[in-house]
């Protein structure tokens, strides 16, 4: 009784702060999808190939301007205008510095790949560097204060206008600038409206006790974050440099599809219950009901989602981005294996910093990246699969480890979760095999897409009824509740 009225509780507080970042993150990125399928048909897999190849060091740059200081301002209980204008100014400051340095080494990366353009693309790109520095301070606040309602505006507005511009630029020829051009102005529209319509204005102060608050909680996250983010973009440096532009534009495309469904499901989900979770970091069996409770409606959303994902990978790409694009499907698959169960990690991860244990983070890391860098050097000699399964194992020893450390904190063990989303593993484990033998009926692409996905959620939907399953009705009625009348 204690456990539920807790979760009830719980879910009164998040769940309009859920459905306001699921529109936020569903209706920009899906908009950004569909307009990336858009300009994909028209691009060569080349094309994304060069974008990916800067990938490593653009995603490397954005963790050093954040510096963890995103989620120092969140976790921080007393946070003021002082913490707010600190972080400002921090962030603008190694943003120019960081750019500066993408400008310096631009010619050595497009020599290292021998693809000259690349000198003139990154340093295109890497405007968004800046760019994105002027946001990061007005994203954390809307986040602390759970109004996803305005970011989901300006997302949609700034998604949509740059993908119709870069459809345009696709169509006229002009190639990977198409892609540079989304980004840039994508970033640009973004940050303008969050300035006009936040409200907020830094203020002329900079406190050195402020940003060595601020710093030392965020510190250890740029340090995990950093080995992260290099290993997650490594994938893009060896395949561009192993073997050739083209595989790298199927292996960019391919992880596209699961990051798109479980990367923006567990932003969604992290980034509102994080904030929550905050304000109940000394009550250890509150966060052990609510990461139970949140672990299990997860994954009974991603899981069903990345299985039809695996088995219906053929007609998806074959259908949305024409047959050039389907030497990427073996890889999509495996890949949807991998990113199911990045939703359970980021939510132990999660824990580590709401309870103030960035050391934990940190150690937590280097372990995971110690394996994950074995993993990628045993396999990469082997081709783009096997270093694909090595991602999937990499998934596993990811969770193993950062559980690890969840124990120590509230008693939450990797057993204890496996054995609390286990059902919903075996749900979607059938009916990913109803889907799979319907869909082998046909050999019309649409077909196997269109009866494929209509018996994957009939059998889901008709076994959560059936079994009375909790998170199905606390959807439905979710729903219902935002219905007309």
């Amino acid at each position: 009784m204690i456990c539920f009225g807790i979760m009830e509780s719980l879910k009164e507080k998040t769940v309009n702060s859920v459905f306001w970042s699921g529109i936020e993150r569903f209706s920009a990125q899906g908009i950004q999808f569909v307009m990336g399928l858009l300009i994909a048909r028209i691009l060569l897999p080349a094309d994304y190939g060069l974008i990916a190849m800067l990938t490593i060091f653009i995603a490397v740059a954005q963790v050093f301007v954040d510096s963890g200081f995103g989620n120092a301002l969140i976790q921080k209980q007393d946070r003021n205008q002082t913490d707010y204008s600190t972080a400002f100014y921090f962030n603008i400051g190694v943003a120019i510095a960081v750019y500066f340095i993408i400008w310096l080494i631009a010619p050595w990366v497009a020599i290292f790949y021998n693809e000259p353009l690349l000198t003139q693309v990154m340093r295109v790109v890497g405007l968004n560097i800046i760019i994105n520095a002027f946001s990061i301070v007005h994203r954390a606040r809307l986040t602390v204060e759970l109004n996803f309602k305005l970011q989901a505006l300006i997302s949609l507005l700034s998604v949509s206008i740059s993908g119709g511009i870069g459809i345009w630029m696709a169509y006229a020829g002009y190639g990977v600038w198409a892609l540079a051009g989304q980004t840039l102005l994508n970033g640009f529209l973004g940050t303008l409206l969050l300035w006009v319509m936040s409200y907020w204005m830094p203020s002329f102060c900079f406190s050195t006790e402020s940003f060595k608050k601020l710093f030392g909680f965020g510190s250890k996250l740029l340090l995990s974050g950093l080995l992260h983010t290099l290993y997650m973009n490594l994938y893009s440096l060896v395949i561009g440099k192993k073997y050739n532009v083209i595989d790298l534009g199927y292996y960019n495309r391919a992880s596209s599809f699961p990051v798109v469904i479980s990367g923006n499901l567990l932003s969604i989900i992290s980034r509102v219950t994080y904030p929550i979770q905050c304000e109940m970091q000394d009550d250890n069996e509150r966060l052990r009901a609510s990461l139970f409770r949140l672990a299990r409606m997860a994954c009974y959303i991603i899981f069903p989602l990345m299985v039809g994902t695996l088995v219906l990978a053929k007609p998806m790409v074959a259908l949305l981005l024409t047959e050039k694009w389907l030497p990427s499907v073996p890889l999509l698959q495996i890949l949807s294996l991998a990113y199911m169960w990045e939703i359970l990690m980021r939510m132990n991860y999660d824990i580590l910093n709401v309870k103030g244990k960035t050391d934990y983070t940190l150690q937590s890391e280097i372990w995971k990246k110690m394996s994950a860098f074995g993993i990628l050097f045993l396999t990469f000699p082997f081709g783009l699969k096997v270093m694909c399964w090595g991602l999937v194992l990499y998934s596993w020893v990811d969770l193993f480890i950062i559980t690890h450390y969840t124990n120590k904190l509230i008693k939450v063990g990797l057993w204890m979760e496996l054995k609390v989303i286990f059902p919903i593993i075996l749900l979607s484990g059938g009916m990913g095999l109803c889907v799979w033998l319907v869909s082998s009926l046909f050999s019309s692409y649409l077909l196997q897409l269109v009866f494929g996905v209509t018996v994957g959620v009939i059998f889901y939907v008709f076994v959560s009824v059936l079994l009375h399953w909790d998170e199905f009705f606390v959807i439905w009625n979710f729903i219902k509740s935002k219905l007309p009348g």
